[in-house]
């Protein structure tokens, strides 16, 4: 039997105050524990929800610095964005904090002088690179190099974002310092670890022995974990932003981001109620955190132990953390600005909250990663809320006011269709609520929209438009239980659809209803005058949609572009005026150019060089054939070495440039030059 709470202390993955919310992040983390939240609300349950921008570690200070300004001005800009976004969308948290807020520095401090003073922590002195000439030790983010898995010359060292490997800063080729440029060295430097080796036998207990109900993503990473021995973690790092390590002699060192980070719930809570405790104390709470899989070490490996570690605190009954959100069959980037931004569609599409909504429940990676198209959510707005819900909602009320002029008329006698309708609306709760109950807000969300459904339904079978010629008095009937599904279907998509449950209640005129009279079929009673009826949704044209694409595929060409520079190879080595004259290039003719025998890639050219002919074998037969090439102008180094390549003596190379696309580009004059003129 499921173990029943006095109150629920919900948490949303706090988001990093580097940028803004994008549909990612919504699909995966808020919309998920905004309908969750809201549903235990509406169960009369004592519900905490608390949330914050994550606003210190290195990723911050790469942008101030990128930008000239303050890590704080940083912080500043995009916790107000987010936060405002989030409220745009009605995201209902009861507190969105912050990070670089008072209350989270003293506990976080207190946190980790308690841990400390208990000898929880241990000491290592290690050695990590250093810029000598920035005098500043280097954050694993602040190292580049060539990734040893791809050959990406900009990895960093904590993670390749061209191939996805994560990386340490010691494997990475030819490292170098982001800050000054320079090659860095190794240097000494003393962190605190917490061991996470010492309550393994803990987790693996409670995880792996009393959460086998927990979502099979986060259960299997769990264990995949354990199974691989865990290891201790520094909770330190050398960072001039963040708060600092309340030890003695640890000038310089702030609390790692992941430790500070979670404690962000606990801090959230104190800013929002003196009463803090009950919620993150007392075992009757249930405690449930709401991530993306990226956070799941974090959630239910690290965060759990450093709650053990401390003592007196309770742990998560639950850890419902959903997989990635794809846009457009690409996978969301941020820094290649490959996203749908909530700040701009909010601005771009005025009054469609919930159709976001909407679209990012019914699609949501519960169990794995999904795509969001543009042409899908245009089809879910146009033929699920347009077509199913508001055509059911705007026949029920313009019907009644047509037909008894906006007053709920009286129920008569029920047919055996009537109530077969009304007990299919009593059945669709329990699964509602255990849908929701059990993390499985997809299913939850058909459930609501049943409502609709049988609706829309009912209207179609039993006809009221004609009926009401022959027989008014049925017609009573047949709108008052439309108008019944109506009021029920109010209360079952607030959860999901909250700014379209008001606008139903506005137009039934009507208050809450309350959750527990979902599916009775007596809410309006005889009488009750409904208000003025309007559309819920409107259709999404095909031009809107396709201006989206546009920004998209604009994206698109932007990052290529820039992908383009950023691979261009490094200056070589300084050569003298004196050297470059030794080089011997002139405008030349190809006359002849024939395949190598068993080669993929060499093709045999004769060229016309001004001042001979002469054979050279160039590498080029996968971008270019045979007879494209003959007659081309090229540009051709004379007096490189000859060397024989397949028994043939090339003497020369033709001069070529390589694309971002990895194709190779004739350079040629611009316009035709005599064979044998001089480049230079």
């Amino acid at each position: 039997m499921a173990k029943t709470f006095k109150r629920y202390l919900i948490t949303s993955a706090l988001p990093y105050a580097n940028g803004p919310v994008h549909i990612g992040h919504l699909a995966g983390v808020y919309i998920p524990s905004d309908i969750y939240a809201r549903y235990q609300r509406l169960r009369g349950r004592d519900v905490v929800w608390v949330c914050g921008s994550d606003e210190h570690g290195v990723p911050i200070t790469i942008k101030a610095r990128k930008e000239g300004v303050t890590p704080q001005q940083i912080v500043d800009r995009y916790h107000t964005l987010i936060g405002e976004s989030f409220r745009r969308l009605g995201i209902s948290f009861d507190i969105y904090s912050r990070t670089t807020s008072p209350t989270h520095a003293r506990t976080a401090s207190e946190f980790f002088r308690t841990l400390y003073d208990a000898g929880k922590f241990i000491e290592r002195t290690t050695e990590q690179y250093y810029d000598q000439e920035a005098d500043t030790f280097l954050a694993d983010r602040y190292i580049v190099g060539t990734c040893p898995r791809c050959g990406n010359e900009r990895a960093y060292g904590d993670q390749c974002e061209q191939c996805g490997s994560t990386l340490s800063p010691d494997e990475l080729i030819d490292p170098h310092s982001a800050v000054s440029g320079s090659v860095p060295v190794k240097r000494e430097t003393k962190h605190w670890y917490l061991p996470l080796d010492q309550y393994e036998g803990f987790l693996r207990e409670w995880i792996l022995d009393e959460h086998k109900e927990w979502k099979s993503n986060v259960y299997g990473q769990c264990k995949s974990w354990l199974d691989g021995g865990l290891q201790p973690r520094a909770v330190s790092r050398d960072l001039d932003w963040g708060i600092p390590v309340p030890v003695e002699g640890a000038e310089g060192k702030v609390l790692y981001v992941w430790l500070d980070a979670p404690i962000g719930y606990i801090s959230a809570t104190k800013d929002l109620t003196p009463e803090w405790e009950r919620y993150w104390k007392d075992p009757e709470t249930k405690m449930v955190h709401f991530i993306g899989k990226d956070n799941i070490v974090f959630h239910c490996i690290v965060f759990p132990a450093m709650l053990r570690a401390h003592g007196g605190y309770i742990l998560p009954d639950n850890v419902p953390a959903n997989e990635f959100l794809n846009l457009e069959g690409e996978k969301i980037s941020t820094s290649r600005n490959w996203a749908v931004w909530l700040h701009e569609y909010l601005d771009e599409f005025p009054g469609k909250e919930d159709v976001l909504r909407y679209v990012l429940c019914a699609n949501a990676p519960e169990s794995k990663d999904n795509d969001f198209t543009w042409k899908d959510f245009q089809a879910r707005n146009n033929n699920e809320l347009v077509a199913v819900l508001g055509n059911f909602v705007n026949r029920a009320l313009v019907l009644t006011h047509k037909y008894f002029d906006g007053s709920t008329p009286a129920l008569g006698t029920l047919t055996d269709y009537d109530r077969l309708t009304l007990e299919e609306l009593r059945s669709i709760r329990p699964s509602l609520e255990a849908n929701i109950e059990n993390y499985r807000f997809r299913e939850a969300l058909r459930d609501a929209m049943n409502y609709a459904r049988i609706g829309n339904k009912y209207l179609a079978d039993t006809e009221p438009w004609k009926v009401v010629k022959t027989d008014p008095e049925r017609v009573r009937t047949i709108l008052n239980v439309a108008l019944q599904i109506t009021a029920d279907l109010s209360v079952a998509i607030e959860p999901f659809l909250p700014f379209t449950a008001e606008k139903i209640r506005r137009m039934l005129a009507v208050e809450s209803l309350g959750w527990e009279r979902l599916g009775e079929a007596e809410l309006l009673p005889a009488g009750h005058r409904i208000g003025e009826p309007e559309l819920l949704f409107e259709k999404i044209e095909d031009e809107a949609v396709e201006a989206q694409l546009r920004k998209l595929s604009e994206t698109k060409a932007a990052n290529a572009d820039a992908e383009s520079k950023q691979q261009a190879d490094p200056q070589k080595d300084t050569i003298s005026f004196e050297d470059f004259q030794r080089m011997d290039i002139r405008v030349s003719t190809i006359l002849e150019a024939q395949r190598v025998a068993k080669t993929k890639k060499l093709l045999r050219l004769t060229v016309d060089t001004g001042i001979d002919r002469r054979e050279i074998v160039s590498g080029i037969a996968e971008h270019y054939t045979p007879e494209e090439l003959v007659g081309k102008q090229v540009l051709v180094l004379v007096n490189l070495a000859p060397r024989e390549l397949k028994g043939i003596l090339s003497q020369g190379m033709i001069l070529m440039a390589e694309d971002a696309s990895g194709k190779l580009r004739l350079l040629q004059p611009d316009e035709t030059t005599a064979n044998g003129a001089v480049v230079g």
